[in-house]
């Protein structure tokens, strides 16, 4: 088939005149295939889903009944723009009574339509081409894809275990230093389900002054925090000064498709935020803004949320224990990180994670997620579909039962 005549149009950023000729896979594609090579090869056993990233169950009858109500009134029925001051007031309540940060709810914060669009925007409030965006591997990508169609490139700061999958700020080259203008973190992270500490978010601060960095940080597993209090960035002195946080309703609260999510911080990042967002949205639906006040006022639906997917990891760790894997529980998030078998014993090798990932699938019907940026890793997701405690506790009998008749080597 010959070219369109657009061909040549398409930008660089996206592959200029190759734009759609690539052979290469995503490997989430590649996982989706393996999936359904699976199902067709063995119908008759049930694939088990570790690799999806998005919770598995609504949100609680009290926000749904909101949203319900709210979707009638004509007065919701136009442009949001940036947001409504009702929303952003509970925001700076949730902030202070679950951080113990105070907002400023009319000049440091604004709501976006999920926190992936907020990434994506604010690379363009400070990247012209040449300028780096620092950005923590693995992780979230989409301010570093952002960074790259401005003409900026991303500096990855890979996350290691023996480091606690804290960046290592010290060994970023002079060179780049001087053309880095955004430090985006990722905590609790996203997958190593690391979780940063109080003397970390001192030193970044430290370090984002030094070096007239602006800090962005993911927080989007925030409510996710197992181990001790969560604490957000924002609540560490300075913090203000350097940057602003990037929440979701996505995660803590079971609103994954509802799209709703906020930065706060520093007044001045802020607004440079709501300019570009004033240029590419017209603002989420009023309606779920509401529901999202009353989501946001009910501090029972993080908590469980919270004790859900504790439970879930703890099940999961014991079991992918027993079956020889070195893990242990994460600090955060509702995924669990642990290094790759390098092979089964007498059995095929795999020379990375990709590879063990679609041996699990294809051959055992478990789905993992790979990760080969810092080390050989397998990400298990436990927000896999189970309607209460007795069918998460089959699906771990079966999973160890699969699992455990395999010898793997690390």
């Amino acid at each position: 088939m010959d070219d369109p005549y657009f061909q040549a149009l398409f930008a660089e950023r996206i592959g200029g005149a190759q734009y759609g000729k690539g052979t290469a896979i995503y490997k989430f594609e590649k996982i989706k295939r393996a999936k359904r090579k699976a199902l067709a090869d063995h119908p008759e056993r049930a694939l088990i889903d570790f690799g999806i990233g998005e919770n598995d169950e609504v949100v609680p009858e009290s926000v749904r009944e909101v949203m319900a109500r709210e979707i009638h009134l004509p007065e919701n029925r136009g442009y949001a723009d940036n947001g409504i001051l009702e929303f952003k007031q509970a925001v700076a309540r949730f902030m202070q009574r679950s951080y113990g940060v105070e907002l400023d709810p009319g000049k440091e914060v604004n709501h976006s339509i999920g926190s992936k669009p907020a990434l994506a925007m604010l690379p363009a409030a400070f990247i012209n081409p040449g300028d780096v965006t620092l950005m923590t591997v693995p992780g979230y990508p989409v301010a570093g894809t952002h960074t790259r169609y401005y003409g900026g490139e991303v500096f990855p700061l890979p996350l290691r275990a023996e480091n606690g999958f804290l960046p290592r700020l010290d060994e970023i080259p002079a060179e780049i230093l001087e053309r880095a203008k955004l430090l985006v973190l990722n905590y609790p992270n996203s997958p190593t389900g690391a979780v940063a500490t109080r003397e970390f978010y001192e030193a970044v601060i430290d370090f984002a002054r030094k070096n007239s960095l602006v800090v962005v940080q993911d927080a989007a597993h925030l409510p996710l925090t197992f181990s001790g209090p969560p604490l957000s960035f924002l609540s560490v002195p300075g913090a203000k000064e350097v940057g602003v946080e990037v929440h979701t309703l996505s995660k803590g609260f079971h609103m994954i498709g509802w799209r709703l999510g906020w930065v706060c911080g520093n007044e001045r990042i802020v607004q440079a935020f709501s300019d570009i967002k004033d240029n590419s949205d017209s603002g989420q639906f009023i309606a779920i803004q509401k529901a999202g006040v009353a989501a946001l006022d009910d501090p029972t639906i993080p908590q469980q949320v919270r004790d859900k997917y504790r439970r879930r990891l703890e099940k999961l760790v014991a079991v992918l224990g027993e079956c020889g894997f070195q893990c242990s529980m994460p600090s955060g998030s509702y995924f669990l990180y642990t290094p790759s078998p390098r092979g089964l014993a007498g059995g095929p090798q795999f020379e990375n994670a990709e590879a063990a990932s679609q041996y699990l699938i294809t051959q055992c019907s478990v789905c993992t997620v790979p990760w080969d940026d810092a080390g050989h890793f397998l990400r298990f997701s436990v927000t896999y579909e189970a309607p209460d405690e007795a069918a998460e506790d089959a699906l771990m009998e079966e999973t160890k039962q699969r699992l455990g008749e395999l010898q793997f080597e690390f």
